[in-house]
């Protein structure tokens, strides 16, 4: 088998990159080789399975064919720009995130055309495609109605993936991710960045900042329950999804205040005391416009599971990243 991880370069795509590696197959077929493509060149971990990396802007002409002519047989598009950065760059938004993905598909269907090939594709969406008006809890039939530029993006990927597999010319699947909380690293521009930035931080000692209310609720996934998301996807069978080709995962539905009191039973008084409180009113509209829980039962039924707790979340950025922390014995 085959592999293309486009994205490989961000913080899922490594995660993912890694996990593959670990489990050797998919849907119990030997992994043969990895494809590990990015805007710039991801260095290639240690791996008895051989890895080739690819430094391209999925969006150029030309790209996503050279990257298809391979025949991978499952794709993983996790490739994008964030939501922060798609709402300040129009043009960099839907170059990135609507045109890279509209050549990707057109690459795909121009290969099936020559010799019938048909591979799975897990495209990575986003609970940003959906937007206010909204019920407390939104079901699964809930209109598309993104209040941003980036959801905008995601939710016409969104409908290219399921005309694509309607048309027959791949076998799609989209997965509409949580907000992902506690991202390793360095902050990104994405408007929801600050959920990770207030534990992340303030778990390794250094101050965050808080844009928005206490009382704010939002809707949450660990990296490492994503990466399980995505793996799932690319096995779980599609035959039962029929035109609705994209699934709302599974998550946690917390508020800012409840995780903040997660941080404080794991790391204590002092951590919750480098929190700084900074309003700031366009990232609370963006927020504000976002789903706060779901209903996912068509996920749950094919085995997709969400974290218990923020407490398991801290617990699990813990042991995969092993800052140097405060926390408490």
């Amino acid at each position: 088998m085959k592999i293309l991880i486009l994205g490989a370069g961000g913080m899922i795509g490594r995660k993912l990159t890694a996990a593959l590696l670990r489990k050797g197959d998919l849907s119990g077929q030997a992994i043969q080789s990895m494809t590990l493509a990015d805007v710039v060149k991801t260095d290639a971990p240690a791996s008895a399975i051989p890895l080739h990396t690819v430094a391209a802007d999925l969006s150029a002409p030309g790209v996503a064919a050279e990257l298809i002519a391979e025949r991978p047989d499952v794709v993983f598009h996790l490739a994008a720009i964030v939501s922060g950065e798609a709402e300040a760059d129009f043009e960099k938004g839907y170059r990135i995130n609507l045109d890279g993905t509209r050549e990707l598909f057109e690459a795909v269907r121009r290969v099936h055309g020559a010799d019938g090939y048909r591979p799975r594709v897990v495209f990575t969406s986003s609970v940003a495609v959906f937007g206010q008006p909204l019920p407390p809890v939104v079901p699964e039939t809930q209109v598309l109605a993104p209040l941003s530029s980036y959801g905008t993006q995601k939710a016409i990927g969104e409908l290219l993936l399921a005309d694509y597999s309607r048309r027959g010319f791949m076998d799609g699947i989209g997965i509409r991710l949580p907000t992902i909380v506690i991202r390793p690293g360095q902050p990104n521009k994405a408007a929801s960045g600050f959920f990770s930035g207030i534990l992340r931080e303030p778990l390794a000692g250094l101050p965050a900042t808080l844009p928005v209310g206490d009382d704010v609720r939002h809707w949450f996934a660990s990296p490492r329950r994503a990466v399980e998301f995505v793996l799932r996807a690319a096995e779980v069978d599609t035959s039962g999804l029929g035109v609705r080709r994209t699934l709302d995962m599974p998550g946690l539905s917390a508020t800012v205040g409840e995780a903040i009191e997660a941080l404080r039973r794991a790391a204590g008084d002092e951590a919750v005391a480098l929190i700084r409180r900074e309003p700031d009113p366009a990232v609370q509209r963006i927020i504000e416009s976002w789903p706060e829980a779901f209903d996912p039962q068509r996920a749950r039924a094919l085995g997709f599971e969400a974290d218990a707790s923020f407490d398991e979340i801290i617990r699990r950025h813990l042991e995969d990243e092993a800052p140097a922390t405060t926390v408490r014995s």
